[in-house]
């Protein structure tokens, strides 16, 4: 395999020093770049695209929240704070690791050991990558990383989309169309004009009138109903 790249996202100089120390005794992971604030983060994520994500939270102007809302694509992310109560946060929202500061070199071991059979499993899984990538939903107070792998539905409210996961249906400011040309088109199924289904989560199939079908969702009350066009497409990938 492949070294696994990264960045370091510190505004702290001793700090960033710390984790290139550590980093030192894991060859695997190769540091491509550290940056000191969001924005020259936000530059150097896109320009060299990380596997790899070391981000402090709590950083002057804006914080690494704020960061992860501005991605497209978020690497596997390592929070590191000093704060308790922003790694407890970091680890409700579902990120890769915490690290909480002064960092434990056991414990940050520990951590890398987790990115690399990650990713060995994501380079060896017949799923396709972009499954195992994570985003970053934002809505009022409320922070989720999630990995796409567990949306269940997108679907159109206006100007924006909603997003199924979990219990959760928070609404982001992107289009449908934009969304679907992100997702992988063996997972993802444009079900009708407002919503695109997961079909890994999808529970029953029902026939319905006009050649139509309705598809039930896991774990929910959710009934999606299939257009007709769109019908005679499903029945194909599923082979009925």
């Amino acid at each position: 395999m492949e070294n696994i790249t990264a960045i370091i996202v510190e505004d702290s100089r001793l700090a960033r020093n710390e984790l290139k120390e550590l980093l030192k005794k894991h060859p695997q992971i190769a540091l491509v770049g550290e940056a000191e604030n969001v924005d020259k983060a936000y530059e150097l994520i896109n320009e060299t695209q990380p596997k790899v994500l070391f981000l402090d939270i709590n950083m002057p102007e804006k914080n690494g929240f704020e960061l992860l809302e501005m991605l497209d694509n978020v690497p596997l992310t390592i929070f590191t704070t000093a704060y308790d109560e922003y790694a407890i946060k970091s680890f409700e929202y579902n990120a890769f690791d915490y690290l909480l500061k002064p960092i434990n070199q056991d414990r940050f071991s520990k951590t890398i050991e987790k990115v690399i059979s990650t990713i060995e499993k994501e380079t060896t899984d017949e799923k396709p990558f972009e499954l195992h990538r994570q985003i970053f939903i934002k809505e009022g107070e409320n922070c989720w990383l999630i990995q796409i792998s567990e949306i269940a539905i997108f679907e159109i409210v206006g100007n924006y989309t909603r997003v199924y996961f979990e219990s959760n249906k928070p609404l982001i400011y992107k289009s449908l169309n934009q969304i679907e040309a992100k997702l992988p088109a063996a997972t993802f199924f444009r079900a009708n004009r407002q919503q695109i289904i997961n079909l890994t989560h999808v529970d029953k199939v029902i026939p319905w009138f006009n050649g139509k079908l309705k598809v039930t969702i896991k774990n929910s009350d959710q009934e999606i109903e299939i257009s007709r066009r769109q019908s005679y497409k499903f029945k194909e990938i599923l082979g009925f």
